[in-house]
Formats: C-alpha cells, structure tokens, sequence
C-alpha cells in the first residue's frame, strides 16, 4: 500500500465534525467476543473501501464531493445491545445508511428499528436465513432491508452436495442453539429432502455458547456410525467440536457453513481443522489482480499476514462500494433515494468478489433473492490446510480467473 493510501486511512479514522458535503454510514457488528473475527475483519474491509474513495476526492453528488464518515457501533454480538443500536441510528439524523451486522437474533431484533424508519441497511458479512425470511412471512410490501452475503440456502445446498457426491450415506447434525445455528439446521434438513433423501440423519445434537466439551454429542454420532458431521454454528465452539473428534478417533470429515473459516476456528483447533470444508465467497489468495491488490492493502494496513475473516472482509468492502454506487446513482444522502437506487444499478460495480451487475431488484415480498445479492456463481468451496482457507476443487479457482479476465 502506498504513503497516501495510508494516508487516508488514518484521515477517515479520525471524528470528523458534521458537514453538508459529509456522507453519514454506520457500520455495526461484533467487535468484540466470540463472532469478532467476523466482525472486525467486515469493518476493517470496510474501512479499507472508505479511504480509497475519500483519498480519491469522495462521492460526487449534486457538484459535491461527499466524504464518508463512519459511526461505528459494537453490538458485541448481543441481541439486546443490537436493538438499543438500532434504535439509536432510526433515531440518527443525516444518516444515509448502515452496514453490518452478523449474528441472525442481533438482525432480527434491531433490524424492525431501522425498517420502521425507512432506513436502508446491508446485512453484510451474515446472519441466517430468518434476517430475511421475516420480512417475506410478514408480507413487508416495501422493504429499506439488503443482505449482500451467500445466504444458508446456496450454502446449505453445497455442503449437502459435498456429502452426497463424497458417497457418504449416513451423516450426523450438530448445530449451535442460536438463532443461526436453529435456521442452519433447518436449511440442512430441507436440502437433504431437497436432494432426494439421500443422506441418513443418524444423530441430531445441539451445543451452547460457550461450551468446550462436545463429547456426548460426538459420541452419540459415532456409535450411530456416521460417516461425515454436518455442522452450523458461528463461534469457537466449532473448535471445541473438531478438537473433540480427535479426542474420541471419530475420523471422519467435517462440513458446514462458511464460518468455519474464521481464525478463531482454525486457531483453536490446529491441525485438528486440517481437511474442513465450507463455502466461501472469497478466498485468501491472489488469484486475479484485484483480489492481489485487495490482500495486499488489508495485510499493509492492518499489518497482518493473514485476514481474521477473508469472506467477511472482501464482503464490507464489497459492501461499501455498492452503497457508493447507489449514491451517486441517486444523487442524494437521503437513505429512501439510496435504497431505490440500490434496487435498480444502472452501471456495474467492480469488486473484489465480483463485478456486480443489479445485484438487486425492487423488493418481492414472495422471494427474499430481490434483496440477496448473492447467487451460487459467486460462491466457491474451501478447505483449510495448514492454518489457512485454500481452494477446495481446482476447477473453482481456474473459474475465478477466467471471470475476472
């Protein structure tokens, strides 16, 4: 990263006073506690984006250039902590929009604030199938809600898939007990029917937060002789699972949702995470130039050697750069202007995980994808090996490449 780029990352980091040529986002998650490696690496990606586009003169809107300012808020993945947040910002004058969020109960009992006010968010880099799923069940005509992650639905599929195609007959569920873990459980078991009742269930077992020892639950999938474990939780319990496998010898894979490639899963189990698979939106490799370019600026300016959470950060970053699109699109700060403009983007935005081309449409209270930008091109399989998320299948990576030429 160069001088001037650092520059600007240390100018967008700083309180700014309240100006008209000032662009207010608010960008929330948990910066602390279990899901912060998620959280932290979504913001930080986020903020990456910010200091490019504020170093490059901000957004021209109405023959002004915008600078964003960031409001950040942690909701230290806390249901409660997240509804008083989001209470705050519907409350928040000049606020244009937010970007955020993780954890599915955190969503669903903030994100109801912010609708009633009409103020748009991206759910980004998470949150379960029901952050959605609650707007289409209540039959919401007009909806200031986006998610721009791969919802459980592609992700789910995959992971059955993963199982099917590797012959495994017989597999067992773990989940946590949270909203996350309950709506992953759910999309597991209606893939499964979905794709021909081809897997088992030999054992079903939920964990909590915060437990360390999952021997009962592992032991019961053993003796029911299952082949693969299928798993949906968000924190490190899920190395509390794969360090207990190797505890009892139950050898056999691991698969589940896209966060188990957060840091705090692979650190804490070692060499015990070696073999994991899961979906990912992006992986930690410099396959296309702008996937280089994007590593290389988050390592120099957060120094690090590795991304706490690869997906959730080229996922903020991401993130804000649509945003920025629909504003200078609508002209306007004003966030009702912005969601209209999000749901009809005119000109293709260059990413980091994709060249998005009208990720999303006017919203149809019958199918949630209106306001999902993801589809299952944009997602690929990943392992970890050696401390880190690599390519699962060859053939995804040489995809990549190929789209990005």
């Amino acid at each position: 990263m160069n001088k001037m780029l650092l520059a600007a990352l240390c100018a967008a980091w700083t309180v700014q006073s309240l100006a008209a040529d000032t662009l207010k986002i608010a960008i929330t998650g948990p910066f602390s506690g279990g899901s912060a490696p998620m959280g932290t690496s979504m913001r930080d990606g986020a903020k990456l984006a910010v200091s490019e586009i504020n170093a490059a003169g901000g957004i021209a809107v109405g023959g002004k250039k915008l600078q964003i300012e960031l409001i950040e808020r942690d909701d230290e993945a806390k249901n409660d902590r997240g509804a008083l947040i989001a209470q705050e910002l519907a409350s928040m004058d000049g606020l244009s929009g937010v970007i955020g969020s993780v954890n599915t109960g955190v969503v669903i009992a903030g994100d109801k604030h912010l609708q009633e006010k009409g103020i748009t968010k991206i759910i980004t880099p998470a949150a379960g199938s029901a952050s959605m799923t609650q707007w289409s069940k209540a039959g919401v005509a007009d909806l200031s809600i986006f998610r721009f992650a791969a919802h459980d639905g592609i992700q789910s599929a995959m992971v059955v898939e993963e199982a099917i195609t590797s012959k495994f007959t017989k597999v067992a569920l773990l989940h946590d007990a949270t909203n996350y873990g309950v709506s992953g459980r759910d999309d597991l078991l209606a893939q499964i029917k979905a794709q021909g009742d081809k897997l088992e269930i030999v054992a079903t077992e939920k964990f909590n937060i915060g437990d360390k020892d999952m021997t009962a639950q592992l032991l019961k999938a053993k003796s029911a002789g299952a082949q693969a474990i299928l798993i949906w939780g968000i924190g490190p319990e899920l190395a509390a699972v794969a360090n207990g496998m190797a505890k009892i010898g139950l050898n056999i894979p691991l698969i589940g949702g896209w966060t188990l490639s957060m840091s705090n899963y692979i650190d804490n189990a070692g060499k015990n995470a070696d073999g994991t698979l899961m979906p990912q939106t992006f992986i930690e490799a410099p396959i296309t130039p702008r996937a280089k370019a994007f590593i290389d600026a988050y390592h120099a300016a957060y120094k690090v050697d590795r991304i706490p959470s690869p997906v959730s950060a080229a996922q903020g970053y991401d993130a804000v750069l649509l945003f920025a699109a629909a504003v200078k699109q609508a002209q306007s700060a004003d966030t009702k202007k912005i969601k209209l403009a999000l749901e009809d983007l005119k000109e293709p935005v260059k990413g980091v995980i994709a060249t998005w081309k009208q990720p999303f449409s006017k919203w149809n209270p019958a199918s949630e994808q209106s306001h999902e930008a993801f589809r299952r091109e944009h997602v690929v399989m990943g392992r970890v090996k050696d401390g880190r998320v690599v390519f699962a299948k060859d053939a995804d990576q040489q995809r990549l490449m190929k789209q990005a030429k």
